[in-house]
């Protein structure tokens, strides 16, 4: 069993509560817009990070970060892509790396919307963590939290961590 935090859109936020999450998770995954080298920095200090560059994130983030990330944690087949949209509501980049192999887990960030939805047309798990930092119009800061047991996502948790202000 792996336990995984997953956040997004920090943009060049982080605090004690967040890196506390992060010590108790076994693998960081965050959906883009770190907004600084200084986020990536802390949380790869705690743990084993993964992830994706946002639409904010500068030329070293970007050489630092794909912006499609697809991977395996266990047996779970994983999408990141930082402007995904969501199930019915896809972008085109999405639509595509859906259509060429579906995986079981699509994440992504940027609109600061916390969601967690089944996609029943493509068989798949969608997960937006919302926004863990203060740059935004989400009034409450959400990151998510869950454990990879072979290919299955058990234990999926909502975090608040309180106003963006």
């Amino acid at each position: 069993m792996t336990k995984i935090l997953l956040l997004s859109d920090s943009h060049s936020y982080i605090d004690e509560r967040i890196l506390e999450y992060a010590a108790q998770a076994d693998e960081i995954w965050h959906c883009g817009d770190f907004g600084s080298m200084d986020v990536i920095e802390q949380l790869e200090k705690v743990k084993p990070l993964k992830g994706v560059y946002g639409n904010i994130d500068n030329a070293k983030i970007r050489s630092e970060f794909p912006e499609v990330n697809r991977f395996f944690c266990e047996k779970l087949e994983v999408l990141m892509i930082h402007i995904g949209g969501y199930p019915g509501k896809y972008t085109p980049l999405t639509r595509k790396e859906i259509s060429e192999k579906t995986p079981k887990l699509f994440i992504s960030g940027h609109s600061h919307i916390l969601k967690a939805m089944y996609d029943e047309k493509n068989n798949l798990l969608h997960l937006n963590p919302g926004a863990c930092g203060k740059q935004g119009w989400h009034k409450v800061r959400t990151m998510m939290r869950f454990v990879v047991d072979g290919e299955e996502i058990k234990e999926l948790e909502v975090i608040e961590l309180g106003g963006r202000v």
